[in-house]
């Protein structure tokens, strides 16, 4: 295939497929949307959902999961992974917090709206703020954990065994299945939270008061709280122990990384000092929001120059 073609459509029409070489793109999300390329809180939507889409000719076009519950994690989740990675190889690592607050937010309005019962990402039934939104972040973090080529080449995997193929067809477990046999086992608990349960973290940042050394280099120290829950079949929330590992960092005042740290955690209060060379903005825990939050606006806040 040498040539993708897009094909603008009304934005009074709901659902639209894409097909080999032509993906569908609705007017309101592509052709006439405005950008602000200076704003580092704006996305560039069109080159978004148009990664995403074309992510389909992959993921739908030749992938094509069973007709079972959690299926849509082999198109719909992989088809969001891998415009976020697009995302990442475009703008770069550091400027990623912004699609991942995109999702994450998207998935809390979601499953905030859920009028009948909110199912693990593996287990899901077609929920889009699951398959999708959730399905993306999960992928996501699995890559920056593992590494890019670990979590590809579990994917290269599922294309070299179902691709362009007919019964029997890969289901959700095809995947997560794959991705469990990469985990090293201090990190095995990423694939039970992320796919087989509904898992939040309640992180924030406490205090955060930098201290300039001698030789020019700033310390910040960070008190922080991390907090786990899971969600049981009956909606009731409840607590779970932690060992888990979690992000750390510092930002300069116009929001640009100046260092990142992740630490095994095991229990809920947490100070850490971080050595900067630039002058801190803000600090805190999960800076990128790369964990799934119920409340991410409280992970990081302004530091203190002493």
């Amino acid at each position: 295939l040498r040539e993708l073609r897009i094909a603008e459509y009304p934005r009074t029409v709901r659902n639209t497929q894409s097909f080999p070489g032509l993906i569908p793109l609705s007017e309101s999300a592509a052709f006439i949307a405005r950008v602000d390329p200076g704003s580092p809180k704006d996305l560039d939507y069109p080159f978004y959902v148009s990664a995403r889409e074309t992510a389909r000719q992959w993921w739908g076009q030749q992938l094509v999961g069973a007709d079972t519950r959690g299926a849509t994690v082999l198109t719909e989740s992989l088809a969001e992974y891998t415009a976020l990675m697009v995302m990442r190889r475009t703008y770069g690592a550091d400027k990623m917090r912004r699609f991942l607050r995109h999702d994450q937010e998207a998935y809390l309005i979601g499953r905030a709206q859920e009028q009948e019962k909110e199912l693990p990402l593996a287990h899901n039934e077609n929920q889009r703020y699951i398959h999708q939104r959730k399905g993306g972040l999960a992928l996501y973090l699995l890559q920056d954990m593992l590494g890019e080529d670990v979590v590809n080449g579990v994917l290269r995997g599922l294309l070299r065994q179902y691709a362009y193929r007919g019964a029997p067809y890969p289901t959700a477990s095809s995947l997560v299945d794959g991705l469990r046999a990469v985990t090293p086992k201090d990190k095995a608990y990423l694939i039970d939270d992320l796919f087989e349960s509904i898992v939040f973290y309640e992180n924030r940042a406490a205090s955060a008061v930098a201290r300039r050394r001698p030789d020019g280099k700033v310390e910040v120290t960070i008190d922080a709280h991390a907090g786990k829950l899971s969600m049981t079949d009956g909606g009731e929330e409840r607590p779970m122990p932690l060992n888990d590992y979690i992000e750390f960092g510092v930002d300069d005042r116009n929001g640009n990384p100046l260092v990142r740290e992740r630490r095994l955690v095991t229990q809920a209060v947490q100070q850490l000092t971080l050595v900067v060379d630039g002058v801190p903005g803000r600090a805190g825990i999960d800076p990128d929001n790369k964990l799934i939050d119920r409340k991410p606006n409280d992970n990081m806040l302004p530091v203190d120059n002493q």
